[in-house]
C-alpha cells in the first residue's frame, strides 16, 4: 500500500495507490491495482485520513477509498494503516490491516556486470558543475537518484567482471548475455533488473545505452551501458554517465523518452514542446529545447535537478503494477493501439522541413519484407539546421501503420538504443536531403504485415527545434497468396524468429535457430525466388560478422570468427540481383556493398573489394540520382577503400 499524501520524504504528489495479490497454498497471484488521483486529507492528534475515489484495474462499485494511518513520534516506528474500500456513499466491503514496510514506494533488486577494463559508475558531486540555484548539492549514486523518486533499488551481490570483445556488443550478443549471466532473471514478472556495462555498440556510433530487452514475452528485463562513449574520471564525464545509467534503468521501469510519451498504450500527455523542454532523466541533453529562450546540453544542465518530471515519478511510485514492474506488459504497455489523430497534419508548418515516405513498390506479395525509404528536405532556400537521426529505431521518427481491420499500430523498434549524441546535419541547396532505409515488417509487437490488404502509413519527424513535421500518406497493398506454393514461402518468411533474425540482420542465437532454417530452406528450395535476396543479406550479413557468447560462468567469451566466404557467397547474390533492380533498395544495396567488400578485403582480396565498391558507385552515376547523392555515395565508397586498406593492408 502506498501513501503519498503526507509531506516528507520523497517529493509529494499526494496520490494514495496500491496493489491487490491473492495468496492460495504456497503461492502468489497478481489480481489488480488501484490509484486515487485526488484523495483529501484530514488530521488529529492521534491519526490522518485519507478518501478519495479510486480507478482500478477492474470494474467494481466500491470505488470509494478510505486509509486510517494513526500518527506516532519520530523516534517511534510507524503504526500499520488501515484501508477500507466503501461502495458510496457509506456502505462498507473489504478491509485490509497494512503494516508499515519501507519509506520506499517499491524496491527493485539491481544485478550489475561489466566488462574487462570498465570502470562502473559510483558517484557523482553535483555541486562539481554549475546547477539549478534550487537543486542542493549532494552526491549521487544511481540508487540515490532512484531513492529521491521513492524508488529503492538493491544491488544485488557484487558486480561480475566478464570477459570483453573489441569489435562492439550485437544486439542478439546483448540478449544472450543477459540469459546467460544474470543470475536472478526469469521469465516471469518480477521485481528485477540487470545492466550490463559493456564496452561499445557494434554498428552505430552514439549509442551511450540501450534497453535491449523488448522483443520477447517478459520484457525490460535488461539493459546495458557502453563505457568506451561514456568513460571518464573528469566531472563532466561522471555526470554524464549518471544521466546515462539512470536513463537506461528507467527504460526498465517503462518509461518513454520525453518527445514519445504520447505514443504510449494510452498516451500520457508530453511536456512543452514536444517533450523536448522536459528537464528529465529520459530526455537528451541535447535535445532540451524551452519554448522560449536557448536550448542545447548547456541549456540542460544548467536547469536540470537531478529529478524525474511529476508525471514520471507518478509513473514510478503509482503506476499500475503491471505497467511498472519488469517481465509484465511490454515496453509502452498494451497491443501498441495508437489514436491516429496524433499523426494529423499541423495547422501550420513553418519549419522549413518536409518528410516523404516512399517504397519500391507499391504492393508487396504476402510475406515479403516491409521495406521503406525515408526522406527528410529542406523547403527553405536559406536551409535549415536538424539532426539526423532519421531511421525509426533511433526513435526520433515515428511510423503509424493503418491496418486493414481498420486498426492503428505504432511500428516499434525490436531493441532500444538510445542515441544519445548531438549529431546536426544542415539542408542547404548543397545538400537539400538526407535519407533512410527502414525493415518495418516485424517489432516489439510481432509482425505488422500479415493480413492481406491495404495499408497506410505515416511517419512524424520530431526536428531539433520540437517541430513535427509529418509525411504524406503512403499506401501498401499485401496480396493475398494465388497458389499453395505461395502460401508456403510466405510462411517460411513470416515465422517469429524469421521477424526477429531480419530485424537484426542475422544472428548465431541458437534461440533463433529454427528461423535460421526455415531462411536456409528459402535459399536452398527457392533460391531463384524474389524473397531469397532477403534470407541471403541477413544470412550474409551475419557470416561476415563475428558473433559473441559468453560462457554461463562468464570467465570465457566464445568469438565465432567472421566467415568471409560464407559471407561473399549470400551477398554477392544480394548485389547482383539489386544492381539489376530486382533485389533490395539502393540504401540496402549500398550497406550490402560495402559489407560485401570487406569480405572480400578480409579474404585477402582487396583488388575486388575495390571492384565491388567501383561497381556501387557505377550503379549511382545514373540520370536517376540528384548530384549531392551520387557524391555522398562515391564518399563512402572512397572512405570504406581506406579503412580497408588500412585494417587489411595493401600497400
Amino acid at each position: 500500500m502506498d501513501v503519498d499524501s503526507v509531506p516528507g520524504g520523497p517529493k509529494v504528489l499526494r496520490k494514495v495507490s496500491g496493489d491487490f495479490f491473492s495468496t492460495g497454498g504456497g503461492t502468489q497471484a497478481y489480481f489488480g491495482s488501484f490509484i486515487v488521483d485526488a484523495p483529501t486529507v484530514s488530521r488529529t492528534g492521534t491519526q490522518v485520513v485519507i478518501r478519495g475515489i479510486a480507478s482500478y484495474t477492474w470494474q467494481t462499485a466500491y470505488t470509494l477509498v478510505r486509509v486510517t494511518v494513526p500518527r506516532s513520534r519520530t523516534n517511534q516506528r510507524p503504526g500499520a494503516a488501515t484501508v477500507e474500500f466503501l461502495r458510496p456513499p457509506r456502505q462498507l466491503g473489504a478491509t485490509y490491516v497494512c503494516p508499515y514496510v519501507s519509506p520506499y514506494f517499491r524496491t527493485v533488486e539491481w544485478e550489475q556486470d561489466s566488462v574487462a577494463g570498465a570502470v562502473p559508475f559510483l558517484s557523482y558531486d553535483t555541486g562539481s558543475l554549475p546547477q539549478p540555484a534550487n537543486s542542493p548539492a549532494r552526491i549521487l549514486t544511481v540508487p540515490g537518484a532512484y531513492a529521491e523518486a521513492g524508488i529503492e533499488l538493491l544491488v544485488s551481490g557484487t558486480a561480475n567482471v566478464i570477459a570483453n570483445n573489441q569489435n562492439g556488443w550485437t544486439n542478439t550478443e546483448l540478449h544472450g548475455a543477459m540469459e546467460t549471466n544474470f543470475s536472478l532473471w526469469r521469465n516471469a514478472p518480477q521485481w528485477k533488473m540487470w545492466l550490463l556495462v559493456a564496452g561499445s555498440y557494434e554498428g552505430m556510433a552514439g549509442v551511450r545505452g540501450i534497453m535491449f530487452d523488448a522483443a520477447d514475452t517478459f520484457q525490460r528485463q535488461g539493459c546495458a551501458v557502453f563505457y568506451d562513449l561514456i568513460q571518464g574520471a573528469g566531472p563532466e564525464e561522471q555526470r554524464a554517465m549518471l544521466r546515462t545509467y539512470v536513463h537506461e534503468i528507467g527504460h526498465a521501469f517503462n518509461l518513454l523518452h520525453s518527445w514519445q510519451k504520447n505514443l504510449a498504450t494510452p498516451p500520457a500527455p508530453l511536456g512543452g514542446n514536444n517533450g523536448f523542454a522536459d528537464l528529465s532523466w529520459m530526455n537528451y541533453p541535447q535535445n532540451y529545447q524551452p519554448l522560449n529562450g536557448n536550448g542545447g546540453a548547456a541549456a540542460y544542465w544548467g536547469a536540470f535537478p537531478f529529478q524525474f518530471t511529476d508525471n514520471e515519478q507518478l509513473h514510478l511510485r503509482h503506476g499500475f503494477y503491471r505497467n511498472v514492474v519488469m517481465g509484465a506488459n511490454a515496453f509502452a504497455t498494451g497491443a501498441a493501439d495508437i489514436e491516429p489523430a496524433l499523426f494529423d497534419e499541423p495547422l501550420t508548418d513553418e519549419s522549413g522541413l518536409r518528410l516523404g515516405l516512399r517504397a519500391d513498390k507499391s504492393a508487396l506479395a504476402f510475406g515479403e519484407p516491409a521495406v521503406v525509404e525515408l526522406k527528410l528536405e529542406t523547403t527553405d532556400l536559406r536551409g535549415r539546421a536538424t539532426h539526423n537521426h532519421l531511421h525509426p529505431d533511433d526513435e526520433l521518427v515515428s511510423i503509424a501503420i493503418r491496418q486493414p481491420s481498420g486498426r492503428t499500430v505504432l511500428y516499434r523498434p525490436l531493441l532500444r538504443r538510445c542515441v544519445d549524441q548531438d549529431q546536426t546535419v544542415r539542408l542547404d541547396a548543397n545538400r537539400p536531403a538526407i535519407y533512410s532505409s527502414a525493415y518495418i515488417g516485424y517489432g516489439r509487437d510481432g509482425h505488422y504485415f500479415q493480413q492481406p490488404g491495404t495499408y497506410q502509413l505515416r511517419a512524424a519527424y520530431l526536428a531539433s527545434d520540437g517541430s513535427r513535421i509529418v509525411s504524406p500518406v503512403l499506401r501498401l497493398d499485401v496480396r493475398h497468396p494465388v497458389s499453395e506454393a505461395d502460401l508456403r514461402l510466405g510462411e517460411l518468411m513470416m515465422g517469429e524468429e524469421q521477424g526477429k533474425i531480419l530485424a537484426l540482420r542475422g544472428s548465431d542465437s541458437p534461440a533463433l535457430q529454427s528461423g535460421n532454417d526455415a531462411l536456409q530452406e528459402v535459399i536452398e528450395r527457392h533460391g531463384t525466388h524474389p524473397f531469397a535476396v532477403y534470407a541471403r543479406l541477413a544470412k550474409g550479413l551475419n557470416f561476415e560478422h563475428e558473433f559473441k557468447s559468453l560462457s554461463p560462468d562468464k570467465t570465457e567469451l566464445t568469438v565465432r570468427p567472421p566467415d568471409p566466404k560464407s559471407g561473399i557467397e549470400q551477398l554477392a547474390q544480394v548485389v547482383k540481383v539489386s544492381q539489376q533492380g530486382k533485389g533490395v533498395d539502393n540504401l540496402t544495396l549500398n550497406l550490402a556493398s560495402r559489407r560485401l567488400a570487406r569480405a572480400y578485403a578480409r579474404q585477402g582480396d582487396l583488388e575486388e573489394a575495390n571492384s565491388t565498391l567501383d561497381r556501387l558507385v557505377r550503379h549511382f552515376d545514373t540520370p536517376a540520382f540528384k548530384p549531392y547523392v551520387k557524391d555522398a555515395v562515391r564518399d563512402q565508397a572512397d572512405s570504406t577503400k581506406a579503412r580497408l586498406t588500412e585494417e587489411f593492408g595493401g600497400g
